[in-house]
C-alpha cells in the first residue's frame, strides 16, 4: 500500500496521516488516473467508482469480519496482506460483473431493432396463422378453438358440431384467409347463421388453396346465399360445396342461379334440405342449362313442383356436363315426370338419375320410359316410394327390353309390390342384360300366399 500511495494520492503525506487516524478511506477512492491512461485503465477506474458507490450505499466494507482489525480507539484498520490479497480477488471479481454490464448495456443499444426482426421471423415462421388467429379471437371476445389450433396444418380440417357460431366463424375465418395447408374444410353444423357464412365466403374469394368445403346445416339462410353467390363468381379452386339445411328460399336461389353460370370449376353441389320452391326450379333450371362445370348436383328435400319442375328438366335436359342428379323428395309428380323423359331423350350425358318419393303417377312413368327408351347413358335409375304401381314399373323395364343401347345397370323400385307379368319380363330383360340388378317391394302373388 506504502508502495502505491506516492504515486496516486493528491498529497502523499496528507494521506499518510489519515491512514494512520483510521479513517475509512477506500484507497480506490483516492485514485486520480494518469494523463496518458489507456481505454482499459479508465474503465477500470470507473468500474472501481461503481464498486465504491455501491459500498458507500449500503454502508458494508467489501471486507469480511477476519479481515478487519481495530485500532485502540475503536477505528477499522486495514487487515494485512491477507486481508489486501482478498480484497484485491473481490474487487477483481466486481470488476468481471461491471465489464458484463456494460456489454449487455453496449448491446441494448439494438434492442428495439432486433424485436422487429423477431416479429418479422415470427409471422414468416407461422403460416398457418396461429397467431393471426388468438389476435382475432381476443378482438371478437371468442374462446380460441385448441383442436383448431392443433390441426391446422393439416391437409383436412373437421370440425364439425363445434358450436362456433357467428363470431367464432369469423375469428376462423381471418387465418383461413392465408393458409396454404388445409384443402378440405369441413364446418357442418356450426350454427354460423348468415353472417358467420359472409365471413367464410369472403375468406374463400382469397383462399387459393381449398377445393372442398361443408357449410350444411349452418342456418346461412338468403343473406348467407348472397354472400355464397358472391364468393362462386370470383372463386376459381372450389370444386366440392355443401350447402345443404340451410334454409334457402327461392330468393336464395335467384342469388345462386347467376353464380352457377359464371362459375365452371364446381363439379359438385349439395343444396338438399332447404326451402326452395317452385320459383327455386325456375331459375336453377335456367342456370343448369348454361352450367359447363357441375357434374354432380343434388336437390333432394326440397319443394320443387308444378312449372319449378318441368323447367328444373328442362334445364337437365339442356346440361351436357352433370352425371348424378338427386331430386329425392320434391313434388315432381306427372307433369314433372313428363319433362323428365324429355329430358332423357336429349341428355347424352347424365348417368344416375334420383326421383324416388316425388308423387309421380303410372302416367308419369310411362312417360318417363319413353326417355329411357332412346337413352344409351343412363346406369342407374330410382323409382322408390312413388305411385307408380306394377303398371308404371313393368313399362319403365319394358322400355330396357326396346333398346339394346341402354346402358342401365340398376333399377330401384323400393316399396312398389309388382306381379308375375313383371317377374317373367325382367326373366327376359336378364338375357339382354346380364348385370342389371332390380330392387322391388315384393310381388303380389307371394304376399297372397304368406297371407293364406
Amino acid at each position: 500500500m506504502d508502495t502505491l500511495l506516492p504515486s496516486v494520492l493528491e498529497d502523499g503525506d496528507a494521506g499518510s496521516e489519515k491512514l494512520q487516524l483510521g479513517e475509512q478511506i477506500h484507497p480506490i477512492s483516492s485514485l486520480r488516473l494518469p494523463a496518458t491512461a489507456s481505454f482499459e485503465e479508465s474503465r477500470c477506474l470507473t468500474f472501481s467508482f461503481s464498486i465504491q458507490r455501491r459500498v458507500s450505499r449500503t454502508g458494508v466494507d467489501v471486507r469480511g469480519p477476519k479481515d478487519q482489525r481495530s485500532s485502540p480507539d475503536g477505528n477499522v484498520l486495514d487487515g494485512g496482506e491477507s486481508g489486501v490479497e482478498e480484497e484485491e480477488e473481490e474487487e477483481e471479481e466486481n470488476e468481471e460483473e461491471e465489464l458484463g454490464g456494460e456489454e449487455r448495456v453496449l448491446s441494448d443499444e439494438n434492442y428495439d431493432t432486433d424485436l422487429e426482426l423477431g416479429d418479422d421471423e415470427e409471422e414468416a415462421c407461422d403460416p398457418a396463422g396461429q397467431t393471426c388467429y388468438m389476435e382475432a379471437c381476443e378482438a371478437l371476445q371468442v374462446t380460441p378453438v385448441s383442436y383448431f389450433l392443433q390441426h391446422m396444418q393439416n391437409s383436412e380440417l373437421s370440425m364439425m358440431h363445434r358450436g362456433l357460431g357467428p363470431q367464432g366463424t369469423k375469428a376462423l375465418a381471418v387465418p383461413l384467409v392465408t393458409n396454404t395447408s388445409i384443402l378440405r374444410l369441413n364446418l357442418r353444423d356450426n350454427w354460423m347463421e348468415g353472417m358467420g357464412g359472409a365471413a367464410v365466403a369472403e375468406m374463400l374469394k382469397e383462399n387459393c388453396y381449398i377445393t372442398e368445403v361443408d357449410l350444411s346445416n349452418n342456418n346461412l339462410g338468403d343473406y348467407g346465399a348472397r354472400a355464397v353467390a358472391g364468393m362462386l363468381k370470383e372463386n376459381s379452386s372450389l370444386v366440392s360445396l355443401n350447402l345443404s339445411g340451410n334454409n334457402f328460399t327461392d330468393w336464395s336461389a335467384e342469388q345462386l342461379g347467376p353464380a352457377l353460370i359464371a362459375n365452371s370449376k364446381l363439379q359438385h353441389l349439395d343444396l338438399s334440405r332447404n326451402a326452395l320452391g317452385e320459383r327455386a326450379g325456375k331459375n336453377l333450371g335456367d342456370s343448369l342449362s348454361e352450367n359447363t362445370g357441375l357434374r354432380s348436383l343434388s336437390l333432394a328435400w326440397n319443394c320443387i313442383r308444378g312449372r319449378g319442375a318441368v323447367m328444373l328438366a328442362n334445364g337437365l335436359g339442356g346440361n351436357i356436363f352433370l352425371r348424378t342428379v338427386d331430386l329425392t323428395f320434391n313434388g315432381f309428380g306427372k307433369e314433372g315426370a313428363i319433362a323428365l323423359g324429355q329430358a332423357l331423350k336429349e341428355n347424352a350425358i347424365l348417368e344416375e338419375l334420383n326421383v324416388s318419393s316425388n308423387r309421380i303417377p303410372p302416367e308419369g312413368a310411362i312417360h318417363l320410359a319413353m326417355g329411357l327408351k332412346v337413352n344409351k347413358t343412363i346406369k342407374s335409375l330410382n323409382m322408390g316410394r312413388n305411385p307408380i304401381q306394377n303398371a308404371g314399373c313393368y313399362r319403365i323395364l319394358k322400355s330396357l327390353q326396346e333398346n339394346p343401347d341402354s346402358a342401365m345397370e340398376k333399377l330401384d323400385f323400393l316399396d312398389i309390390t309388382v306381379n308375375q307379368d313383371f317377374e317373367d319380363l325382367y326373366t327376359a330383360v336378364k338375357e339382354i342384360f346380364p348385370a342389371l340388378v332390380v330392387n322391388h317391394g315384393g310381388r303380389v302373388g307371394a304376399f297372397r300366399k304368406a297371407k293364406a
